[in-house]
């Protein structure tokens, strides 16, 4: 194998004052694999050109280190198109690597690198929102709020990323934002106010151990979930359950499978919208639907 490797020297895991001696590492772990790999350390400025060219080389896998941000912004590039030109290799150096867990990769780079080198593709579903794609989910109400606020705090240098999200987190639950909207589903509409509207690229598991998990990320389908509970402390609780893994979806949340769904809004011209832990704001409607098997990852076999 070929590979051309990109690594955010912004990810989460990634020091950017050892940045030479990391692709350094990961150039010999590749070696060690038995593959031929170019590693090359980019910002994030810079990432979606450098995927583009690495996706027009003669390598056969582009490879990308770090975490979803990341893996989003290669995803936009590789599958915008009509055909993917080479498929995604991951190395999971980002802070919580939601796609690469439930895509079974190893946390451990060198077993990583090996996964890559393996070369099985596996296809999976992205899902988009107004022509942006989102590998994990895409959400509105209270979690936006909190990730704008977090970063905010974060550019002021007032605190590390964990402590300012919640310091950010308690701020919102104080000033708990509500979002009321009308959801257009398949067949019929629900006007509904909520702290949270959550929209999964696939069904998220709600079970004890596997809470946040998707088994499987082939089955194109969204999975809509909406809060049930309006007021702040029937929201606390529900953060709370999530923390100690007590999650109960017939109680919580309203969720259904659907290949679309539109979110409009009576006065709001955009909402302030979080895809994969980056937050934008996005005209209205929000048109959201499922591109079942447009993206080519290298990846263990999926379980079955």
């Amino acid at each position: 194998m070929k590979a051309s490797v990109l690594l955010n020297v912004a990810a989460g895991s990634v020091d950017s004052t050892e940045t030479a001696e990391q692709v350094a590492r990961i150039a010999a772990a590749f070696l060690a694999a038995g593959a031929d790999a170019t590693v090359t350390a980019v910002d994030p400025a810079g990432l979606s050109p450098a995927v583009e060219m690495a996706a027009r080389s003669d390598a056969d896998a582009v490879v990308l280190g770090g975490g979803d941000g990341t893996l989003n912004l290669g995803a936009m590039t590789l599958a915008g198109g009509l055909r993917q030109l080479k498929p995604l290799g991951i190395l999971p150096l980002g802070t919580l690597n939601h796609f690469a867990r439930d895509l079974g990769i190893p946390m451990d780079l060198d077993e990583a690198v090996r996964t890559v080198v393996a070369g099985h593709v596996r296809t999976v579903d992205l899902g988009e929102v107004n022509g942006r794609f989102f590998l994990n989910n895409s959400s509105l109400g209270i979690y936006p709020e909190v990730v704008e606020e977090r970063d905010q705090i974060h550019e002021r240098g007032s605190g590390s990323k964990w402590p300012a999200m919640l310091r950010a987190a308690f701020d919102q639950l104080r000033r708990f934002p509500m979002v009321t909207v009308t959801l257009r589903l398949p067949g019929r509409a629900l006007r509904v106010r909520t702290p949270l509207v959550f929209v999964g690229n696939n069904r998220y598991e709600m079970k004890l151990f596997r809470m946040g998990r998707r088994a499987h990320l082939d089955r194109g389908e969204l999975y809509l979930y909406v809060a049930r509970d309006q007021s702040r402390l029937g929201f606390v609780g529900l953060a709370l359950r999530a923390l100690f893994r007590r999650l109960d979806p017939e109680k919580d949340f309203e969720s259904v499978g659907l290949p679309w769904v539109e979110v409009a809004t009576s006065w709001r011209r955009s909402l302030r919208v979080a895809r994969d832990g980056e937050v934008e704001r996005l005209a209205t409607p929000l048109r959201y639907r499922v591109r079942p098997e447009a993206l080519c990852v290298l990846a263990p076999p999926a379980e079955s």
